[in-house]
């Protein structure tokens, strides 16, 4: 039975303190971050030792490309998505970088990286930058979808964010509480744009810590006004609902890791991320046993649907992507 936390671990391998914490129901998810990684075998390795324990969870990373990419030694390392934007071959190569991305990540074993972004670079907040495709949101549209296919063509699902758009606050909200001032008419002619045209095919979204006041006095991860009237409600999406890493400062507004939790899980979200604090962790997962939510099926449709190929690199469109990108002088 799937539960409706996604924890994280603090080695590159299962301590006896991880394997009983993966064992409890309500721990569906784990995501793994720099500190977890040394090179592909180990990170295979350590999949599979995790796997021996929970074998059906969903196993996550950010590997967005740019500065955002946690795989690195023995990986490709992908642009940020703001340098595709200005190539005449952009939507192309747009769907290389998915397509690349997503067979290294599931060739050792992983589900899922939380991508693409879809927030728009309203040159105003640092923390989103050359992370956003475009400012032009039918523009973000195109390249977002291009980078989609790839990743589906590749067996990965995708997870957009930060619904409904982190590009406006300058703040970050890994450290503080940013707000948005702008109308929800202005936020819809602008940010909502991307979340609303790709709604189809994205599997997952990721909200943001965000508060926008004219909207909700809650950050967007816990406001049932922006999940269920306006996500689920006006632009019809189905997929899964992971909160953003509720360790963050961003998300503290409401309270302790045991509040945090329970407001994101009764705001309409399938899954909460508890990231790079075990004692919240352990408190987030006592509340989620107190709450008995639940499981939301659809949080099984996050496992990836490719093999784990660790011959990738001789596959023809492998060697395609890699040549098109070097050519862009886009990797090296």
């Amino acid at each position: 039975m799937q539960g409706s936390l996604m924890v994280d671990i603090a080695g590159t391998w299962l301590t006896a303190e991880d394997r009983q914490l993966l064992r409890q129901p309500e721990v569906a998810g784990l995501i793994i971050f720099a500190r977890n990684i040394e090179h592909p075998r180990q990170v295979r390795e350590l999949v599979q030792a995790i796997r021996a324990v929970r074998p059906e969870l969903i196993l996550a990373v950010d590997q967005e490309g740019g500065r955002v990419q946690r795989l690195r030694q023995g990986f490709v390392r992908l642009p940020a998505m703001r340098a595709l934007a200005d190539n005449p071959n952009a939507l192309v190569l747009a769907e290389h970088c998915g397509w690349l991305m997503a067979t290294e990540v599931i060739a050792v074993g992983l589900d899922l990286s939380f991508a693409p972004v879809l927030d728009l670079d309203h040159q105003r907040s640092a923390v989103v930058g050359s992370r956003a495709f475009e400012g032009d949101p039918q523009r973000v549209v195109q390249l977002a979808g291009a980078f989609i296919r790839g990743l589906n063509a590749a067996g990965m699902a995708a997870c957009g964010k930060h619904f409904p758009g982190h590009g406006w606050a300058e703040a970050d909200s890994h450290v503080a509480i940013p707000t948005d001032e702008r109308s929800l008419e202005e936020i819809r002619r602008q940010d909502l744009i991307p979340f609303q045209r790709l709604s189809k095919q994205l599997a997952a979204v990721m909200p943001a810590h965000v508060i926008y006041p004219q909207v909700d006095d809650r950050p967007a991860g816990f406001s049932r006004r922006w999940l269920q009237d306006i996500l689920r409600g006006e632009l019809g999406f189905d997929g899964v609902i992971f909160s953003d890493d509720l360790s963050m400062a961003g998300a503290h507004v409401v309270g302790d890791a045991a509040s945090r939790i329970e407001a994101a899980l009764v705001a309409g979200c399938d899954m909460g991320l508890v990231c790079n604090d075990r004692a919240a962790a352990e408190l987030a997962l006592s509340a989620a046993q107190r709450l008995q939510v639940k499981p939301s099926p659809r949080i099984a449709r996050m496992r990836a649907q490719g093999d784990a190929d660790v011959e990738y690199r001789s596959h023809p469109r492998w060697l395609q992507a890699v040549d098109a990108l070097r050519q862009a002088q886009l990797i090296d």
